[in-house]
């Protein structure tokens, strides 16, 4: 018999293989639950975002576009991918496991080509997924160590030799559970503007009401009236620039702002979480982010310009040479070092001391980003796009008068 990695019985490699798919399959089942957690909380207190820190952050995956696959979360061909190891740890054959042999050089290419989008591009890494990335170069490196043809000359030789008849079950199985994620993805989608939504609301209504900061930020991303107080919609948002899931929720709020924004006025309350200029949260998550609010916030003819380029190009934000040259672009140089305009920022920071705690790890209720004072009611973190939408609508009727659909939204 020629060396192999699952056919010389029950060996110490053998189990490893099994140990590895069986990792795989776990972690791909965790990152399709946070997938949709993440996307369609069923309540107000699910789904915010994780708060391990800037760079290990399961939500930057959850909300990235590599997410899911034409609706199918990509976890769903992680999962079958690791099922076939353990299939073939279990009911070993040469076909499965020159098959398997194939998919996992094609999947150790994947996994480290997302790893890398993930650390480069969005700026963080999912510790769910990287229970993945683990588990398939582990078990990537067994193939190559104790695979099957593994004496064969070329690549060809020891690496793409899959059996046609498993390639193709294969397939169909996987079209299938494509098909059924797809699916069950759009029915997930569209709940949201259904009963969720209605849930979502009622929640809302019955948050206690919270006072309005002392002072109130006079820069504004959407602004409908003059006074703050005269629009149906009134938010106070508690931002940090440099922030990935402000980015989120600034994206959200532009699509909102095209059906909302007749009636609604968003006061940008800055609220680094550095330490250099707060004090209010003993956090230091993000470098730069007391700069970037000084340089935000020195000119209101400027702001909201400045901070359409901040999340435009949001990794570029991160670091000391871009912020100079958009300061020197924006004649703002002089705004990381003028006084006026830290104090005005200080005392954006200041207010967050106001609210009491909302959890027992912090001092007081302002203590992450974002997290927004919504018609005097307090929500940390966001949710979905229809869920703040159905708000949104629920807050505009409610001025208008229109009681019947505000009935709609009772359990």
């Amino acid at each position: 018999m020629s060396p192999s990695l699952t056919l010389e019985g029950w060996t110490g490699k053998r189990l490893a293989s099994l140990a590895a798919g069986a990792g795989m399959v776990a972690a791909s089942y965790m990152t399709i639950r946070h997938f949709f957690a993440a996307n369609y909380p069923e309540s107000i207190w699910e789904g915010s975002f994780c708060d391990i820190s800037a760079f290990f952050n399961c939500d930057s995956s959850a909300y990235s576009s590599i997410a899911s696959i034409a609706g199918v979360p990509i976890g769903v061909f992680g999962a079958i991918v690791g099922g076939l190891v353990v299939l073939g740890a279990l009911i070993p054959s040469a076909a499965l496991e020159r098959t398997n042999k194939s998919l996992a050089l094609a999947n150790g290419i994947g996994v480290v080509t997302l790893a890398l989008y993930s650390v480069f591009v969005l700026g963080s890494l999912c510790l769910l997924c990287t229970g993945f990335y683990v588990s398939s170069l582990v078990s990537l490196f067994l193939f190559w160590r104790y695979g099957i043809d593994r004496d064969a000359g070329g690549v060809v030789g020891r690496w793409l030799r899959p059996s046609a008849a498993v390639l193709f079950v294969l397939v169909l199985f996987a079209a299938t559970q494509a098909w059924a994620a797809a699916r069950y993805h759009e029915a997930k989608r569209d709940a949201q503007s259904g009963g969720v939504a209605a849930r979502i609301v009622n929640q809302f209504f019955n948050l206690p009401q919270v006072e309005w900061p002392s002072e109130i930020s006079t820069l504004r991303t959407v602004s409908a009236t003059e006074a703050f107080e005269d629009a149906p919609i009134r938010i106070v948002e508690y931002v940090d620039p440099l922030c990935s899931d402000c980015k989120f929720l600034y994206e959200q709020m532009t699509g909102l702002k095209e059906d909302f924004g007749d009636h609604m006025n968003l006061a940008f309350q800055f609220f680094p979480l550095e330490a250099k200029c707060n004090d209010v949260v003993e956090k230091d998550k993000h470098p730069g982010a007391c700069e970037m609010s000084y340089i935000a916030a020195y000119d209101p003819a400027k702001f909201e310009a400045i901070i359409d380029e901040v999340f435009a190009n949001f990794e570029d934000a991160k670091t000391p040479e871009w912020r100079a040259e958009l300061a020197r672009r924006y004649g703002v140089e002089a705004a990381p070092t003028d006084s006026a305009t830290i104090a005005e920022v200080a005392r954006q920071i200041a207010t967050g001391a106001e609210y009491d705690k909302t959890s027992d790890q912090y001092e007081h209720g302002i203590r992450s980003t974002p997290t927004m004072i919504i018609n005097n009611r307090m929500v940390i973190g966001t949710f979905p796009y229809e869920q703040l939408r159905a708000i949104f609508q629920a807050l505009v009727d409610e001025a208008e008068g229109d009681t019947r659909f505000m009935e709609n939204w009772e359990e």
